[in-house]
């Protein structure tokens, strides 16, 4: 047998597996890169986050990638050289943390890398009506696996969109397997930069989605990039804070197709981006406003589009509780324009003893324990959900 396979087979057997998951979202604020341990597979399989850290990104590097993001003509030779830059960089990223916590490569299982996500296509978002589902994240994995000696698991989306999925929301999967409760209902909130929530009726497996629900932080972190120099976002939202909330521009932003479409669906910073924004400041006669007013506005339209979206398939009762995660929860404008309508205290997930910060990278390195160890079943319980087991396997030798 060859010695790699071998060694993949010997870690699906092992009782307990130590699983680097690894997260770098549309805001590019960094590398989440989590140390998780995971005992057994499927539902209720104990998981702990040994280590947790955001390796933050140089400002160079959140520029060269702003330059093929979400674009319709990106230059194909910079997707080609950073594909594979990235992979040597967070394989960097990988060695130093594994340095500072005392640890060796053999220690560690397996890497589950989400890569970074260039450019999203659902079928309804693209003209091009002989093609399908579409998505693409670069950061080449055998690079990082070669460079950090761990065998590694990535590409997850593809899978997922080969078995009639969109590609998103993959947190569905983990949401299930973690967070369900045969008691109480709940909606795990994801505020990034596009905002979703997993849906877990409790003990009924087969009403649990998940979902996109639009713009999280991307349309306030692309307005502050553009309009105050060298900030990336609205930290404590304190540009907002200033402002007031345009009523005719908020009603302008919600009148878009995709808030019509049916659930689950998703969405991406190829709809939602500036010119998205300035057609519709235009369209209410609005361009004239302050800066303070649009990133106040642009803080409740995030927040409306998840409460239409929760009203409009979980319903508008206080029969569940919100369980959040993701940078839109340090966003107090957003926040709070969602607790008082829900009229409760929004919770993060810290009460079950995930970072919240970590979320989405325990969520992928949960991914790979299931694809190397699980049970498919355990996966989708539910119809309309794939039952796939999701991610490409790369080995260092």
């Amino acid at each position: 047998m060859n010695v790699n396979i071998q060694k993949l087979y010997t870690i699906a057997a092992k009782p307990v597996r130590t699983i680097i998951g690894l997260m770098s979202g549309t805001s590019f604020d960094g590398l989440d890169i989590a140390l998780c341990q995971f005992t057994g597979s499927g539902p209720g399989a104990p998981v702990s986050i040994k280590h947790f850290i955001t390796k933050e990104y140089t400002a160079k590097f959140k520029e060269e990638i702003k330059t093929i993001f979400a674009s319709h003509h990106a230059d194909l030779e910079k997707v080609t050289v950073l594909n594979a830059y990235i992979g040597t960089y967070y394989a960097q990223l990988i060695n130093e943390c594994l340095t500072d916590w005392g640890l060796s490569a053999d220690e560690v299982d397996l890497i589950a890398s989400h890569g970074q996500t260039i450019f999203h296509a659902p079928k309804h978002s693209h003209p091009h009506d002989h093609y399908a589902n579409a998505t693409l994240q670069i950061g080449d994995a055998d690079h990082l696996s070669v460079k950090t000696g761990i065998i590694t698991l990535s590409d997850f989306r593809q899978k997922h969109i080969a078995a009639g999925g969109e590609g998103a929301p993959l947190a569905v999967y983990g949401d299930y397997l973690i967070f369900s409760d045969p008691r109480e209902n709940r909606v795990l909130l994801n505020i990034g930069g596009i905002a979703n929530f997993t849906y877990l009726p409790a003990g009924q497996p087969a009403g649990f989605f998940s979902t996109d629900v639009g713009p999280g932080n991307t349309l306030m972190d692309q307005y502050v990039q553009m309009r105050y120099p060298g900030q990336y976002y609205d930290k404590d939202s304190a540009l907002a804070s200033q402002g007031k909330i345009n009523e005719a521009l908020l009603d302008e932003l919600l009148k878009n197709d995709f808030f019509e479409a049916p659930f689950p669906k998703t969405t991406g910073p190829e709809l939602f981006n500036l010119n998205y924004l300035n057609q519709a400041m235009a369209n209410s006669k609005q361009a004239g406003i302050s800066n303070h007013d649009v990133l106040a506005t642009l803080a409740a339209f995030s927040a409306e589009s998840i409460i239409k979206a929760i009203e409009s398939t979980v319903g508008s009762g206080n029969n569940f509780e919100i369980y959040v995660s993701g940078g839109g929860m340090y966003n107090p404008s957003l926040l709070s324009h969602l607790q008082s309508h829900f009229s409760k205290d929004i919770q993060s997930t810290d009460v079950f003893g995930i970072n919240p910060d970590a979320k989405e990278a325990v969520l992928f390195a949960l991914l790979a324990n299931e694809a190397v160890a699980g049970n498919l079943d355990s996966l989708s319980p539910t119809a309309g959900i794939p039952k796939v087991s999701m991610g490409k396997v790369s080995f260092p030798l």
